[in-house]
């Protein structure tokens, strides 16, 4: 599907949550993979049209969601 490589990630986490990262690396390291591209491309896709509102060429859009979000009724 895409064109992958290895990388090599450090980061600080509560003891807890660090223990069970530890853990799925160790049982399911293809769960964290998936976890990692699921927020790093949720990321984009937000900077993404959050560049596009500021620059306002998102305008439109932004106003029919925005628009759209307040006629939904839970």
């Amino acid at each position: 599907m895409w064109d992958t490589r290895s990388v090599q990630i450090n980061v600080r986490l509560p003891r807890d949550l660090a223990e069970e990262a530890e853990e799925v690396q160790r049982t399911d390291p293809e769960f964290l993979s998936r976890i990692v591209l699921y927020g790093l491309t949720r990321r984009s896709v937000y900077r993404h049209l959050r560049d596009r509102v500021e620059s306002g060429e998102g305008a439109d859009e932004a106003e029919s969601l925005h628009s759209m979000g307040s006629q939904i009724v839970l």
